[in-house]
C-alpha cells in the first residue's frame, strides 16, 4: 500500500512463474504416453515421455536411471512421424515418493540429436 491506496497486482505475474520459466531454455510439449526405449550397459529399459523438447526429456519410470548415465535412446513421435534414435544422459532424477504428487523418472538430456530432428521437432512443439 502507497498512501492508503492499495496496489493492484493482476496483471503482474506471480513470481514462481517468472522463476520457473527462467529453467527452461526451450519449449516444452506435453506428449501423451510416449513409450521409449533405453538400451545401456545394464540392458534394454521402457518409460513413457511426459514433455519434450528439442534438447530433452522427462521420462517416468519407477526406476530411474542415474544421474551421468548415458544410454542410446528410441522413440516416435506419432502424430508427427518423426523417428529419434540418438544418445541420451540423465540430469536429474526424481524418485518415487509416496508423500509426494511428482511422478518418478528422470530428465534427460538429448547428447547427439541431429539437427533436422532437431527442427521437425521444434515445428511441432510450436504446433507448425
Amino acid at each position: 500500500m502507497a498512501g492508503g491506496k492499495k496496489t493492484d497486482d493482476k496483471d503482474s505475474p506471480p513470481e514462481f512463474s517468472a522463476l520457473r520459466n527462467n529453467r527452461r531454455r526451450q519449449l516444452r510439449k506435453q506428449v501423451i504416453v510416449l513409450k521409449v526405449k533405453g538400451v545401456d550397459a545394464a540392458g534394454v529399459f521402457f518409460g513413457y515421455a511426459k514433455t519434450i523438447g528439442t534438447g530433452g526429456m522427462f521420462i517416468t519410470s519407477v526406476n530411474p536411471r542415474s544421474v551421468g548415465e548415458e544410454f542410446e535412446i528410441s522413440f516416435t513421435i506419432t502424430e508427427a512421424a518423426i523417428s529419434v534414435r540418438c544418445k541420451a544422459v540423465v540430469v536429474w532424477r526424481s524418485e518415487y515418493d509416496p508423500s509426494r504428487k511428482q511422478e518418478p523418472g528422470m530428465g534427460i538430456r538429448f547428447i547427439d540429436l541431429d539437427e533436422e530432428t532437431k527442427t521437425l521437432i521444434a515445428y511441432w512443439i510450436e504446433g507448425r
